[in-house]
């Protein structure tokens, strides 16, 4: 027979349970945190590049491969995010901008995968848990991430898409084209870095539109499900019962009527 754990090892089984039922919430909290990371200083030594990227990809690895079912799709964003982070650290290494270029397609295609699995599982199911609100947030930074890894894989092919008030000639950097990615996917604004060229334009558009998609989709999924549960559990006054609550016959003859 099993023994119940210890009470010492009772926070232990908690947080490993809280973890394997809400990848969700894990994933989110490791992109808001290097939202953080990346406004460090020393953001940009080689020794915090390798150590971020293989803990970031081994997060979005466990997540993917926790709400997804089929298998192909989750080797495929395993493989993506090695590579990602492969090159990611060699072009930290070597400062080739040909592996520059090539980590970015390979990010930005890696989230983009991500996304799409993590879209997939939300609307799988027909009720909202707690993991599938995670789900949301974690959805939303998944795409900006993918969008950010986009401009600047357009900034390397095509010099001089964006500018900003300061600085305006430079390239942009990465917070810059992360905080371009996060305030057009919300629909807040394009911030003080603005696409000049019709090819960032465009990406930006299509970004903007993917936004306003996402919100609008999950929004009236919310909604639906939401009614959809009310209707089951309190039915509107005078609503026509169904089949299943309708006297049969035999019980409406048998039935006393009223002063006999």
């Amino acid at each position: 027979m099993r023994q119940a754990p210890s009470p010492s090892a009772a926070p232990h089984v908690l947080l490993h349970r809280g973890v394997v039922r809400h990848p969700s919430a894990i994933l989110l909290v490791t992109q808001l945190v290097g939202v953080l990371l990346y406004s460090l200083d020393d953001a940009q030594s080689p020794g915090w590049r390798v150590a971020f990227e293989l803990f970031g990809a081994g997060v979005l690895a466990l997540a993917i491969w926790a709400v997804r079912d089929q298998p192909g799709p989750t080797w495929l964003a395993v493989v993506l995010g090695v590579t990602a982070s492969g090159l990611s650290v060699s072009a930290a290494f070597t400062g080739s901008g040909a592996l520059t270029l090539a980590s970015a397609a390979a990010h930005a295609l890696f989230y983009f995968v991500a996304a799409g699995s993590m879209l997939a599982y939300m609307l799988s199911d027909s009720d909202v848990t707690s993991d599938e609100l995670w789900a949301v947030g974690a959805t939303f930074t998944l795409v900006a991430w993918a969008f950010a890894y986009v401009f600047t894989a357009l900034q390397l092919v095509v010099p001089g898409s964006f500018t900003a008030a300061v600085d305006p000639d430079a390239p942009r950097t990465w917070i810059e084209l992360l905080f371009l990615s996060f305030t057009n996917l919300s629909s807040t604004g394009l911030s003080d870095v603005v696409p000049i060229l019709p090819k960032a334009r465009a990406v930006v558009m299509i970004e903007q539109l993917a936004g306003l998609a996402y919100v609008a989709l999950f929004v009236s999924r919310v909604v639906g499900l939401t009614l959809s549960r009310r209707r089951m559990t309190h039915p509107e006054a005078g609503e026509l019962p169904g089949p299943a609550s309708r006297p049969t016959a035999g019980a409406a003859a048998t039935t006393p009527r009223p002063g006999r």
